[in-house]
């Protein structure tokens, strides 16, 4: 599994912490999260893997509450791991990420997770959101970045040409 930042400190104990996170293009664009509060940032909707959950349980319920979307036919896209600090939880993580492409389908309800708003964004903001950490860390990043805008090139073309995908 491709590693991500900077190197794990030897002296330093870090929680293994897996995560779903989903790449979902719609209609020409990419239905993403706004996080307000003090992050003020994008994001792929998605987050940790709650103990007893498996990782497409979580992904649907992260995507959920923070946009109050359903979604469909979800792909494992990419893993990776990254060693940081997570504030939020004043911890130390082995973060073990794995990015889904899938399809959503309808919005339910509001997001339910304070301070998140479900958002269209132009489908080239993908690779910009797509883990900040991946791309200004890595030297893969110019590749990640071409990957991701022509995963969601290929589903975007999909979905306008298919019939049975909803847009």
């Amino acid at each position: 599994m491709l590693r991500f930042g900077t190197t794990p400190d030897p002296n330093r104990r870090y929680t293994r912490r897996p995560g779903a996170y989903a790449i979902l293009p719609h209609k020409r664009g990419l239905l993403a999260t706004y996080q307000g509060g003090r992050n003020q940032e994008y994001q792929l909707p998605g987050g940790g893997i709650d103990p007893g959950e498996s990782p497409l349980q979580a992904l649907h319920r992260e995507v959920f509450e923070e946009t109050g979307w359903r979604i469909t036919q979800p792909r494992v896209f990419f893993r990776f791991k990254v060693f940081s600090f997570m504030p939020d939880y004043d911890l130390w993580a082995e973060k073990i990420c794995t990015i889904y492409v899938a399809h959503p389908v309808y919005q339910k309800s509001a997001p339910s997770e304070p301070d998140h708003h479900p958002v269209i964004l132009p489908a080239g903001a993908a690779p910009n959101i797509c883990s900040p950490a991946i791309v200004s860390v890595h030297s893969r990043g110019t590749v990640f970045r071409q990957e991701i805008t022509q995963a969601l090139d290929n589903q975007i073309h999909h979905r306008l040409i298919s019939s049975d995908v909803p847009n």
